[in-house]
């Protein structure tokens, strides 16, 4: 059996077909600097060794090759649902119709259960608008894209301050006012013609509370001096209170609601299965594997993407370390996933503690 290989670390230099690699540092995707590395950055892709040479390989090299897989597994795979195809379509329909508006724009609100897509579909959307932008204006020092996360129990300051990370204003080491700091941050995004703005967790911000109320009228504030189109995401807006009274009411006038939703065993269901196996990077594995096994996948994730993914992509690397090369049945079942579907697969043995209670 293999010796097990390390996991690896930002700054890390490993060895791999005759040269020196160093594992990079990604910023978030919340500051300029990690959207554009997003951006730029090319689905993962890793061509397997054919096996004589596999084998051959001197125990060094051998790690290095296996670190190299588990990279590449451990990367989301980014599949093309309906879902994210509906709402990359509807967003940049938004963007067309807002880009001659001068009154109130329309918007989106992407609403659904945790690990339905939501982050993910806004994600490609605005790749999406900014590598068209690019396209179209080479060269340009434009920010066509800014996305930002909602404060968890926010403020207008929090919220002015979100967007000035992102953009790197400098105002980590002073204290200037909450419309100082919006003023600064609608002057750049003016400038550098933001068209499309992203704030997922959006579900943090209730209406219901003064302070939800004080963060969704600065939040207006953005929206109606930025000549841009706004996208929201989070758990079940409709349910979290940021359709409340006049302020909810507006704003659900204002926006376009796409829900996503766990996929039903249906052939969308296999092919999304279908396409994760074929990412794969496994000496052993048999093609076709997962795909008999669609059922027992959709029992085991309640037919959520995001833990499908998460199934799948831990299995492999499981594979890896453990030199099977292989994802089976047994593979899979070994496999903890997010608690919900843990606890309510069917057929999933309860912990010794709640049998024994």
């Amino acid at each position: 059996m293999p010796s097990r290989p390390r996991l690896l670390r930002a700054g890390d230099r490993v060895r791999f077909d005759g040269r020196l690699h160093t594992v990079e540092r990604v910023d978030p995707s919340t500051t300029l600097a990690g959207w554009r590395h997003f951006v730029d950055t090319d689905p993962a892709t890793f061509d397997l060794l054919d096996e004589h040479r596999w084998q051959s390989l001197p125990q060094l090299e051998r790690e290095s090759y296996d670190e190299s897989r588990i990279a590449y597994h451990s990367e989301l795979q980014v599949i093309r649902t309906s879902a994210v195809k509906e709402i990359a379509h509807q967003g940049r329909l938004l963007t067309l119709l807002n880009q001659r508006e001068h009154g109130a724009r329309r918007g989106l609100i992407v609403s659904g259960e945790w690990t339905t897509g939501k982050t993910t579909a806004l994600k490609q959307l605005g790749r999406l608008h900014e590598l068209r932008v690019r396209q179209r204006f080479p060269g340009s020092d434009r920010i066509p894209v800014v996305y930002i996360t909602a404060p968890p129990r926010g403020s207008p300051r929090k919220l002015a301050m979100k967007f000035a990370r992102f953009l790197g204003l400098p105002f980590a080491h002073q204290r200037p006012n909450t419309t100082d700091i919006t003023s600064a941050v609608c002057r750049v995004m003016i400038e550098a013609r933001t068209d499309l703005v992203l704030v997922d967790e959006i579900h943090l911000m209730n209406l219901a509370t003064i302070a939800g109320e004080e963060l969704s009228d600065h939040l207006k504030y953005f929206t109606e001096h930025l000549p841009a189109t706004f996208v929201y995401a989070g758990i079940d807006v409709e349910h979290s209170g940021l359709f409340t009274g006049i302020r909810g009411k507006q704003l659900a006038g204002r926006c376009v609601l796409i829900r996503t939703s766990p996929f039903p065993l249906t052939t969308e269901w296999r092919s999304l299965i279908a396409t994760l196996e074929h990412t794969l990077r496994l000496h052993h594995h048999t093609m076709g594997t997962l795909v008999d096994l669609a059922k027992y996948l959709h029992q085991r994730t309640g037919g959520m993407i995001g833990s499908l993914s998460h199934l799948i992509r831990a299995a492999a690397i499981t594979a890896i370390l453990d030199g099977s090369e292989s994802i089976t049945h047994s593979a899979l079942a070994a496999i903890r996933i997010d608690h919900h579907n843990e606890s309510t697969a069917p057929g999933r043995p309860r912990s010794r503690r709640a049998a024994a209670g």
